[in-house]
C-alpha cells in the first residue's frame, strides 16, 4: 500500500510539474512564488518563530524553577567520632535521600530587562523577514525585466537575419547571372554569420538570466518557464514625482530604530548589574541511614535505622559592591555602540534619499531617451524600407543598404534598454517611497 500511495504522489507531481511548466508566468505570479518559496524568505520567517521561543526562554528565568534529587551511598567503612566517653560510628552503611528544590527571582532587573529584550527581538526578526521579502520581490522583478528585453533583442536579431537571408538569396542569385560582385555575396556572408552569432550569445544570455530568476524565486533551475511578453508596456507618460519623500516608513529605518532600541536595552541590561537581586527558595528533604540495603526502610529490622525529613524556606540577597569598574566599561561600551547606531541612520536615512532623487533622474533620463529612441526607430525603419526599394531598383548600393540595416538594429537595441532602465528605475521609485509590495497586488 505504501509503495502504491508513493507512485500515485510521484504521478501527481509530475502532473502538477507539467501543468505548471505550460503556463506563462506573469510578473505578479513570479513575485508570489519567490515570497513563498525563496529560501532566504523561509529562513526568515523561520527566524521569526526562533525569536518567540528565545522569548519564551527569556521568559523562563522569570518563573519558578524546581530540581527535584537523589542520592544513595554505599558506605564500607563507617567513620567514628571518638570521645571522651568511647568512640561511637556516625551513620550506617547505606544511606539514601530525596529532596525538592524551588527557587524564585522576586527582583532580578537583568531579567526583566532581558525579558524586554527578547520581545523587541521578536519585531526585530519580523521586520527583517519583511525586508528580506522586499529585497526578493526587487531582484525577482529586475530579472523579470531583463528577460523581456533581451528577448525583445532576441526579436530584433531573428527579424534582421530574416532580412539578411532575402538579401543573400537576392544576391547570389544575381552573382550566378553575372550581375553582382563575389564580394558582395562574402559581405552578406560575413553580416549574415555575424548575426547569427550575436544571436547564439543571446541565446545563451536568456537562459542564464532565466537560471538568476528561477534561483531568485527559490524554484528548480531545470523547470521550464515561459514569461509574459505584455508586461513589458510601452511608456507613454512620467508618474507624478514628488520634490521628496518621508523615509521613515521604509523597512531599513525601521528595523535600524528596532536595533537602537536593542542596544539601549543592552546598556540598561548592564546597568542592571549595579542593582541587588532578590530571591526566594524553598526545599524539602527526606533522608534514611540502614544498615542492610533497604533504602525506604520497608524491610529493615534494624533498630539502629533512621529516616527524617526536613524543609526550609529563605530569601537571598546579593547586593554587588565593587567589579574592578568592569560593570562600568561594558556600559561606556554600549553608550558607544548606541552612538554609532545613531550614525548609521543618520547616513542610511540620507542614503534612502539619495536612491530616491537617482531613482526620479533615472526615470526622467529614460522616457527622454525612449520618446527620443521610439522616434528614431520609426525613421531608421523608414529609411531602411527606402534604401531596400532604391537598392532592389539599382538606386543605392549595398553598403548602403547594410549601413541602414545596422542603424535600424542600434536604434531598436537603444530603445529596449532605455525600457529596460526605465522599469529598474521605476522598481527603484518604487522601493524608495516603501511601497515595492504593491508589485504583488
Amino acid at each position: 500500500m505504501k509503495s502504491i500511495k508513493l507512485v500515485i504522489t510521484l504521478i501527481g507531481l509530475l502532473s502538477f510539474s507539467q501543468g505548471f511548466a505550460q503556463q506563462t508566468l506573469t510578473l505578479k505570479e513570479a513575485l508570489k512564488y519567490a515570497i513563498d518559496n525563496n529560501q532566504n524568505a523561509k529562513k526568515s520567517r523561520l527566524d521569526i518563530e526562533g525569536g518567540k521561543q528565545k522569548t519564551n526562554e527569556v521568559r523562563a528565568a522569570a518563573l519558578p524553577q524546581v530540581n527535584g534529587s537523589a542520592n544513595l551511598a554505599y558506605n564500607p567503612i563507617i567513620g567514628q567520632l571518638v570521645t571522651d566517653m568511647g568512640a561511637f560510628k556516625m551513620g550506617r552503611a547505606w544511606n539514601s535521600g530525596a529532596g525538592i528544590q524551588v527557587d524564585q527571582q522576586l527582583f532580578n532587573q537583568q531579567v526583566f530587562t532581558g525579558l524586554k529584550a527578547a520581545k523587541v527581538s521578536e519585531d526585530y526578526y519580523s521586520l527583517n523577514a519583511t525586508l528580506t521579502e522586499e529585497q526578493v520581490i526587487e531582484q525577482t522583478a529586475n530579472s523579470y525585466y531583463q528577460i523581456l528585453v533581451n528577448k525583445q533583442q532576441l526579436s530584433v536579431i531573428d527579424t534582421n537575419i530574416k532580412n539578411i537571408k532575402v538579401i543573400d538569396k537576392m544576391i547570389t542569385n544575381q552573382y550566378n547571372n553575372g550581375l553582382a560582385k563575389k564580394i558582395d555575396v562574402d559581405r552578406i556572408k560575413v553580416n549574415l554569420t555575424n548575426l547569427e552569432t550575436q544571436r547564439e550569445q543571446l541565446v545563451n544570455a536568456v537562459e542564464q538570466l532565466e537560471i538568476q530568476l528561477k534561483l531568485a524565486m527559490g524554484m528548480p533551475v531545470n523547470t521550464k518557464i515561459s514569461l509574459h511578453p505584455a508586461e513589458l508596456k510601452n511608456v507613454n507618460s512620467l508618474p507624478l514625482l514628488e520634490s521628496d519623500i518621508n523615509v521613515n516608513s521604509r523597512t531599513e529605518l525601521q528595523l535600524m530604530d528596532v536595533q537602537r532600541t536593542l542596544l539601549d536595552l543592552q546598556r540598561k541590561a548592564y546597568v542592571s548589574e549595579y542593582y541587588p537581586t532578590l530571591a526566594l527558595s524553598g526545599s524539602y528533604n527526606y533522608t534514611t541511614m540502614t544498615s542492610t540495603f533497604d533504602p525506604f526502610k520497608t524491610k529493615s529490622m534494624d533498630k539502629g535505622s533512621v529516616g527524617y525529613d526536613a524543609s526550609a524556606i529563605g530569601l537571598s540577597l546579593r547586593v554587588p559592591i565593587f567589579s574592578g569598574l568592569r560593570t562600568r566599561s561594558k556600559v561606556k561600551q554600549a553608550e558607544i555602540d548606541i552612538l554609532k547606531a545613531e550614525e548609521d541612520t543618520k547616513a542610511t536615512t540620507n542614503a534612502l534619499n539619495a536612491s530616491y532623487e537617482n531613482a526620479k533622474i533615472q526615470l526622467k533620463n529614460s522616457f527622454s531617451t525612449i520618446q527620443s529612441q521610439r522616434k528614431n526607430v520609426k525613421l531608421a525603419q523608414e529609411i531602411y524600407n527606402s534604401t531596400q526599394n532604391n537598392y532592389n531598383n539599382g538606386l543605392a548600393s549595398l553598403t548602403d543598404l547594410l549601413d541602414t540595416e545596422n542603424a535600424l538594429t542600434q536604434a531598436q537595441n537603444s530603445y529596449n534598454q532605455a525600457l529596460l532602465n526605465y522599469k529598474i528605475a521605476e522598481i527603484q521609485l518604487i522601493k524608495s517611497q516603501g511601497n515595492i509590495k504593491t508589485l504583488l497586488n
